[in-house]
């Protein structure tokens, strides 16, 4: 297949879950792909498996020297970067009150800061590329409040808003800058939250949604690439939510609960 082909995408966070099957997608329908992670060992066997269009960099993304160094590396060995894929992210529960200042700052750096410095460092090679899409991937804790994850929930706000500033202020250059919003997703970084295997987190019970189930990597990737390819080319500055309706109201009472 040939969506991408031609084309350049970073992705973050890229080493498992969600932002690996994104990069085997991407690279599957044609593009060139540097995989981003601070996992080197995963990130490096995914992209010796993916061939010569694909190379491994660790990549800390609250690291502004990092992004810089990915983004001329990708430049280097493939050419400007077309496509990036803001994935990395991480997610912790707290109760406000027990909140410390350094681990609210560690999740903002991570899923705010590194989204900010992924941005700025693309923007000005897709300007000169002639263009370019971002997608950010934010959570449905972006659009409505997450109880026990305030962090979290301001981390994915910032993103969301991110997402629509950039692309008012960059339409002109024909850079479009979208957001997808997951529900609760079976990767692996969500099953380390709750301390269990992702096998027995696919075997949870999940009422909170109208399908009772939580998502797959594989219904989310679609959407990540649809708002990375050509196909959207009308899109920007929207926030796409991916929850199994989650976020759609409240969910009523079955009968016998």
């Amino acid at each position: 297949m040939t969506r991408f082909a031609g084309k350049v995408a970073l992705v973050s966070g890229a080493a498992r879950g969600l932002g690996a099957l994104v990069a085997q997608r991407l690279h599957a329908e044609g593009a060139s792909v540097i995989i981003g992670d601070v996992r080197d060992g995963e990130g490096e066997a995914l992209a010796r498996g993916l061939g010569t269009r694909a190379s491994y960099l660790h990549l800390d993304v609250a690291s502004e020297a990092q992004w810089t160094q990915a983004v001329a590396t990708a430049q280097q060995r493939f050419g400007p970067v077309t496509i990036l894929v803001n994935n990395a992210g991480v997610y912790r529960t707290h109760p406000t009150l027990e909140l410390a200042a350094e681990e609210y700052m560690n999740l903002v750096r991570i899923n705010q800061l590194g989204t900010f410095l992924g941005m700025r460092a693309v923007i000005a090679g897709m300007r000169d590329a002639g263009g370019g899409s971002i997608v950010n991937v934010a959570s449905t804790a972006g659009v409505e409040g997450v109880p026990n994850a305030l962090a979290y929930t301001a981390s994915k706000h910032a993103v969301v808003g991110m997402t629509r500033a950039a692309a008012l202020e960059f339409g002109a250059a024909r850079v479009r800058v979208n957001a997808v919003c997951p529900g609760a997703m079976l990767t692996p970084l969500l099953a380390e939250s709750y301390n269990i295997s992702l096998q027995a987190l696919a075997q949870v019970p999940f009422p909170n949604a109208p399908l009772g189930r939580m998502g797959d990597p594989a219904e989310i990737a679609p959407t990540v690439l649809f708002l990375a390819s050509d196909e959207s080319s009308y899109t920007t500055g929207s926030a796409f939510v991916v929850d199994g309706g989650l976020t759609a109201g409240v969910q009523p009472q079955r009968a016998g609960q």
